[in-house]
Protein backbone atom coordinates (compact mmCIF):
# COMPACT_ATOMS: atom_id res chain seq x y z
CA UNK A 1 0.00 0.00 0.00
CA UNK A 2 1.32 3.43 -0.58
CA UNK A 3 0.54 6.12 1.50
CA UNK A 4 1.69 9.80 2.50
CA UNK A 5 1.42 11.95 5.12
CA UNK A 6 -0.12 15.89 5.06
CA UNK A 7 -0.88 17.45 1.42
CA UNK A 8 1.41 14.66 -0.25
CA UNK A 9 -0.34 11.99 -2.88
CA UNK A 10 -2.30 9.64 -1.11
CA UNK A 11 -3.00 6.33 -2.37
CA UNK A 12 -4.70 3.68 -0.83
CA UNK A 13 -7.43 0.62 -1.51
CA UNK A 14 -9.78 3.03 -3.51
CA UNK A 15 -8.66 2.45 -6.36
CA UNK A 16 -5.99 6.02 -6.80
CA UNK A 17 -3.26 3.08 -6.09
CA UNK A 18 -3.60 2.57 -10.25
CA UNK A 19 -3.43 6.29 -10.72
CA UNK A 20 0.01 6.91 -9.40
CA UNK A 21 2.23 3.42 -9.74
CA UNK A 22 2.57 4.85 -13.60
CA UNK A 23 3.96 7.90 -12.22
CA UNK A 24 5.90 6.13 -9.57
CA UNK A 25 7.54 3.67 -12.32
CA UNK A 26 8.76 7.13 -14.52
CA UNK A 27 10.32 8.44 -11.26
CA UNK A 28 12.13 4.83 -10.29
CA UNK A 29 13.43 4.68 -14.33
CA UNK A 30 14.38 8.64 -13.99
CA UNK A 31 16.61 7.84 -11.31
CA UNK A 32 17.40 4.08 -13.11
CA UNK A 33 19.05 6.40 -16.10
CA UNK A 34 20.75 8.36 -13.97
CA UNK A 35 22.50 6.28 -11.49
CA UNK A 36 22.48 2.18 -10.64
CA UNK A 37 19.39 2.13 -7.77
CA UNK A 38 18.73 -0.23 -5.06
CA UNK A 39 15.35 -1.05 -3.31
CA UNK A 40 15.92 0.19 -0.11
CA UNK A 41 17.36 3.49 -1.66
CA UNK A 42 14.17 4.04 -3.84
CA UNK A 43 11.99 4.12 -0.91
CA UNK A 44 13.61 6.07 0.62
CA UNK A 45 13.79 8.79 -2.03
CA UNK A 46 9.59 7.66 -3.30
CA UNK A 47 9.40 8.98 0.58
CA UNK A 48 10.89 12.32 -0.16
CA UNK A 49 7.89 12.64 -2.40
CA UNK A 50 4.91 11.79 -0.22
CA UNK A 51 5.19 7.90 -1.08
CA UNK A 52 5.32 5.34 1.43
CA UNK A 53 5.94 2.17 -0.25
CA UNK A 54 6.93 -0.96 1.41
CA UNK A 55 9.10 -3.66 0.31
CA UNK A 56 6.21 -5.69 -0.70
CA UNK A 57 5.35 -2.80 -2.98
CA UNK A 58 8.79 -1.88 -4.32
CA UNK A 59 10.20 -4.89 -5.63
CA UNK A 60 7.39 -5.87 -7.83
CA UNK A 61 7.12 -2.75 -9.25
CA UNK A 62 11.17 -3.43 -9.72
CA UNK A 63 10.72 -6.75 -11.21
CA UNK A 64 8.07 -5.89 -13.72
CA UNK A 65 10.55 -3.42 -15.35
CA UNK A 66 12.92 -5.65 -15.39
CA UNK A 67 10.61 -8.25 -16.81
CA UNK A 68 9.62 -5.73 -19.87
CA UNK A 69 13.70 -4.97 -20.41
CA UNK A 70 13.36 -1.94 -18.90
CA UNK A 71 15.59 -2.14 -16.02
CA UNK A 72 18.36 -5.14 -15.69
CA UNK A 73 19.71 -5.63 -12.30
CA UNK A 74 22.81 -7.47 -10.70
CA UNK A 75 23.96 -8.48 -7.30
CA UNK A 76 26.67 -6.47 -5.77
CA UNK A 77 28.28 -8.29 -2.77
CA UNK A 78 30.49 -6.60 -0.10
CA UNK A 79 31.61 -7.78 2.99
CA UNK A 80 28.95 -9.56 4.52
CA UNK A 81 26.54 -7.89 2.96
CA UNK A 82 24.87 -7.79 -0.83
CA UNK A 83 22.29 -6.20 -2.32
CA UNK A 84 20.48 -6.73 -6.47
CA UNK A 85 21.42 -2.94 -7.67
CA UNK A 86 19.24 -1.86 -10.80
CA UNK A 87 20.15 -0.12 -13.87
CA UNK A 88 18.46 1.12 -16.92
CA UNK A 89 18.74 -0.50 -19.82
CA UNK A 90 18.42 1.52 -24.05
CA UNK A 91 14.80 0.32 -23.67
CA UNK A 92 14.49 2.25 -20.63
CA UNK A 93 16.26 5.00 -21.26
CA UNK A 94 13.75 5.25 -24.73
CA UNK A 95 11.18 4.42 -22.51
CA UNK A 96 11.68 7.57 -20.37
CA UNK A 97 12.20 9.87 -23.06
CA UNK A 98 8.97 9.07 -24.21
CA UNK A 99 7.04 9.02 -21.03
CA UNK A 100 8.70 12.38 -20.51
CA UNK A 101 7.22 13.64 -23.54
CA UNK A 102 3.59 12.50 -22.61
CA UNK A 103 3.93 13.62 -18.63
CA UNK A 104 5.33 17.65 -20.27
CA UNK A 105 1.91 17.25 -22.97
CA UNK A 106 -0.37 16.21 -20.29
CA UNK A 107 1.59 18.79 -17.90
CA UNK A 108 0.10 21.19 -20.23
CA UNK A 109 -3.04 20.34 -20.84
CA UNK A 110 -3.98 19.98 -17.07
CA UNK A 111 -2.74 23.07 -16.08
CA UNK A 112 -3.57 25.05 -19.13
CA UNK A 113 -4.81 29.04 -18.30
CA UNK A 114 -8.46 29.27 -18.39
Amino acid sequence: MIRSKDRSPTVSADGRQDLYSGLIRIHILYHACEEPIFGQGMIEELRRHGYRLSPGTLYPLLHGLETKGLLRSRIVRSGKWSRREYRATAAGKQALRAAKKRVQELFGEIFEME
